[in-house]
């Protein structure tokens, strides 16, 4: 690479943060996708939980705060089993109640007879418990429970078991969605994002939609030479006209495993978004392939936010520069914020070791924004322009060189499995490239 003499930049890319899970045999289990749970979002539901330990009511009601349970209506009380059926017979029941006994035997069963004489018809049960016994599962179920959990909870656990119970277990799969911003404008997002989306088609077979959001000035028709004549802003138009047909004749085939859904990148209409439609619009195309990445534009809005914080998976490009490190830190904290039970965004440092740039050290940069930088890469003008004037992904450009191996690795780590490519040798700069992410 022709900048990389000046100036050699060790990089440790963070370990991957293992995916909690609840430690009790009674979890609901999930749909596992290329090694990372994707838990399918819960419909819109009333769910009412009844509690006898603060920490019990503690985990629902952070689990109630989860973008998968978003669409929920939630509500914790104290009191158990008891307090329910006070409260049900002068009242309707939800969708579900969850409710909380450290009673056992036929104490237990007695109060959840009860429970079950005030409970309309298709109201569901998740009963959580203190005694980790298999037989004690297999009555509760036998007696038309719906699901047992045993405390102490962790919200994760909660999700997971409350979309077992409203998600058919025989439906396809969901994709999983990668979203992409720049901390600023000029980042190179964008092309961090198509990049990304090429490496996990061709990496490992798997069919990768790319969804540019950019509506005036998105990129992702010119990086891959495609001029498309419709494309994501009729389906933002009119989400509820889009079904799996007309996704298809909107979509624009690159390659037999890489699809694009193009912006139209015109001035002359105006393109009002918001985030339900743009919602509605990624769920129906994540029906169809395993992964969905989505470039996002350098535009804080509404719609911006709520498709960021609902994807699976965040990379966040910065530049080593100060307004770069500050928005970085911006996003970074809003995403810990919002969502406590995911993996953490994932920083790309870009366009490192640029000549006569004053610069802020990629330790200085992680240190300040609290986070590893997942990915550097140097600032490459030559490869990076001819590969956007021809319409070219870097993969294609140089298959073996560092920049594609960086790419390869973020790819990885994005979808939790080993791409087909050759193992990479050692170098100063790629140097946690060797190494298991």
């Amino acid at each position: 690479m022709s900048n990389l003499a000046h100036k050699d930049i060790p990089v440790e890319a963070p370990p991957m943060p293992e995916r909690q899970s609840p430690p009790h045999a009674f979890s609901a289990t999930v749909h596992e996708a290329d090694g990372l749970a994707v838990v399918k979002p819960v419909p819109r539901i009333t769910i009412h939980a009844f509690c006898e330990q603060p920490a019990t009511g503690s985990a629902i009601q952070r689990a109630g705060e989860d973008r998968r349970l978003a669409k929920a209506h939630l509500t914790v009380h104290m009191g158990g089993i008891p307090a329910a059926i006070a409260q049900y017979q002068q009242s309707a029941t939800p969708n579900l109640i969850m409710v909380e006994s450290r009673a056992a035997g036929d104490e237990l069963f007695s109060q959840l007879t009860s429970l079950a004489e005030v409970c309309d018809a298709g109201t569901k049960v998740v009963v959580v418990g203190h005694m980790n016994d298999v037989s004690l599962y297999r009555e509760m179920i036998r007696q038309g429970v719906n699901e047992y959990l045993v405390a102490p909870l962790h919200p994760m656990g909660v999700i997971e078991a409350i979309s077992r119970l409203y998600v058919d277990p025989d439906a396809p799969p969901i994709g999983r969605t990668i979203a992409f911003i720049g901390a600023k404008g000029g980042t190179g997002s964008s092309t961090i994002a198509h990049n990304i989306g090429w490496c996990i088609s061709t990496g490992m077979n798997e069919d990768v939609i790319i969804t540019d959001l950019d509506l005036p000035f998105g990129t992702a028709g010119l990086d891959f030479n495609q001029d498309p004549a419709q494309g994501i802003a009729d389906a933002l138009m009119a989400p509820e006209r889009l079904d799996d047909v007309l996704l298809d004749r909107l979509l624009v085939k690159c390659t037999d495993r890489l699809s694009l859904f193009a912006a139209p990148a015109i001035l002359d209409r105006d393109f009002e978004m918001d985030g339900d439609s743009c919602e509605t619009v990624l769920d129906i195309v994540r029906e169809g392939v395993p992964c969905v990445v989505v470039d996002l534009p350098h535009v804080w809005a509404p719609w911006t936010k709520k498709v960021l914080l609902t994807a699976d998976e965040i990379v966040i490009t910065a530049t080593p520069d100060l307004a770069s490190l500050r928005n970085a830190k911006n996003i970074l904290d809003l995403v810990r914020q919002a969502r406590p039970n995911d993996n953490a965004a994932h920083i790309v440092l870009n366009q490192v070791g640029m000549p006569k740039r004053p610069e802020i050290p990629v330790k200085d940069f992680t240190e300040a924004v609290g986070a590893e930088a997942t990915l550097v890469l140097p600032f490459n003008p030559g490869l990076f322009g001819t590969a956007a004037n021809n319409g070219q992904m870097i993969e294609e450009l140089d298959p073996k060189g560092k920049t594609t191996e960086g790419f390869r690795f973020l790819a990885q780590q994005l979808c939790g499995r080993d791409l087909r490519a050759p193992k990479p040798t050692k170098s100063s700069f790629f140097s946690f490239l060797s190494r298991k992410g």
